[in-house]
């Protein structure tokens, strides 16, 4: 019979394999998602810890799908590309079927069809396919003029024994983690645990416990380049911080004696070098939104970066155009967006025993047309906010609404490059 693995969504096999690891999907999980007690027939676990860890059987990685999405998001698997590798399978069904194409669901139809069953709506007691009673393992999907509309059906390839497993039978014709992105968008599917039980495997001595390793590998991770220390150690901190679920994609330049490519200019050339020698990492630069960014994210973009390669400014702020500022004119409101918005104006300027927070106007830049400013003291905000902000607990007290919006943009962007990689 040998031994099977698969990975699995509220029990319903995505994918598997026989006899062997099959497909690494290590990617999808963090250590902590690893559980020594998982259970097939109640679908429950226990973390690490709470026996010995001689359940052997019980063994895999266990995440709700809503911890799974942003992890998807960031190995290329958006909407929009699903979107075109449907449509790319759905040509190729029409071509080798010799069916209309007019007559096949288009997208939004097969995204309506899929989210429109939550998957613990599904039946999956077992119905034996050749019975006579094999027609009720389909359930509620009788309608074989809606299921032939389906790119990829066959009733004559389809060996049901369920319900749900009929319901998976004719949705899995993308990538398996396109169809965990797609089940995503039913919002009651993101409680529903995804398991890769690789226990029995273990025990049959067919694959060895090392060959299960979580996070993301190396070339689906992405290399944050930085204009500055502070930057790199702030984002750092801040991902730890608000995006612990993810933040073993992100890498960062080196900084820990000094940057070695400190400065907008030397960002702009190290750009100019890695597009020159073709470098095949996955780079996102991420330049203040100032003065001195803005010109070297314009340099940057007009390089025609290779397709790993994407340019960014931290975002700008609607509070930020009205920003008090100093100057030779004395103190006023200005909007320092594109002219003074280092990354320590994302964190929070209220401090006790501080004054008010200010930036104050520095050098003009005459390819811009812009004064470039710098926010007073920063020095002192980065330091209070990494010396007070270790783990998300200790963030109650702290104002991080402005640094969530950069890792948000930093995610964007990163799930925008990785699925171009696809």
């Amino acid at each position: 019979m040998g031994t099977e693995i698969s990975l699995d969504i509220d029990g319903m096999p995505i994918t598997f394999s026989k006899n062997s690891r099959g497909i690494d999907h290590g990617e999808l999980f963090q250590e902590v998602d690893r559980t020594w007690n998982y259970s097939e027939e109640t679908r429950s676990v226990s973390p690490i810890g709470d026996d010995d860890g001689t359940d052997g059987m019980g063994r895999a990685f266990c995440a709700p799908l809503q911890k799974v999405v942003p992890r998807l998001e960031l190995l290329g698997f958006t909407l929009e590309r699903l979107k075109r590798d449907y449509q790319s399978y759905s040509k190729a069904w029409h071509e080798s079927e010799d069916i209309p194409l007019q007559d096949l669901m288009d997208f939004s139809e097969y995204l309506s069809f899929v989210t429109a069953y939550p998957l613990s709506s599904l039946d999956d007691t077992f119905v034996s396919s050749v019975s006579p009673e094999g027609a009720e393992a389909k359930g509620r999907f009788q309608d074989e003029s809606l299921l032939k509309r389906i790119p990829g059906y066959d009733p004559f390839e389809i060996h049901a024994y369920s319900e749900k497993s009929f319901f998976s039978s004719i949705i899995e014709i993308l990538h398996p983690y396109s169809v965990l992105r797609l089940l995503a968008e039913n919002k009651e599917n993101l409680d529903a645990n995804v398991v890769w039980h690789y226990g029995p495997l273990v025990e049959a001595g067919w694959a060895e416990e090392n060959e299960f390793v979580p996070c993301a590998h190396r070339n689906q991770t992405f290399l944050i380049a930085t204009e500055g220390s502070s930057d790199t150690h702030i984002l750092k901190r801040a991902i730890k911080v608000l995006r612990p679920e993810i933040k073993d994609f992100f890498r960062f330049i080196d900084v820990s004696e000094s940057h070695p490519f400190s400065g907008t200019g030397s960002l702009v050339k190290f750009a100019e070098g890695l597009k020159k020698i073709d470098v095949h990492n996955q780079i996102v630069f991420v330049l203040d939104n100032d003065a001195e960014g803005y010109d070297a994210f314009s340099k940057i973009s007009a390089m025609n970066l290779l397709p790993n390669m994407r340019v960014m400014m931290l975002p700008e702020l609607e509070e930020f155009k009205t920003f008090p500022c100093i100057g030779p004119e004395g103190e006023n409101l200005a909007d320092i967006n594109k002219r003074a918005a280092a990354i320590e104006c994302y964190l929070d300027l209220e401090m006790e025993e501080r004054p008010p927070a200010k930036v104050r106007w520095t050098n003009y830049k005459k390819d811009s047309d812009f004064y470039q400013g710098s926010l007073e003291h920063k020095e002192t905000y980065m330091r209070y906010f990494l010396e007070l902000i270790q783990e998300t607990s200790d963030a109650e007290s702290y104002n991080l609404s402005k640094l969530n919006l950069v890792i948000d943009a930093l995610e964007n962007e990163c799930t925008l490059l990785a699925s171009t990689q696809l």
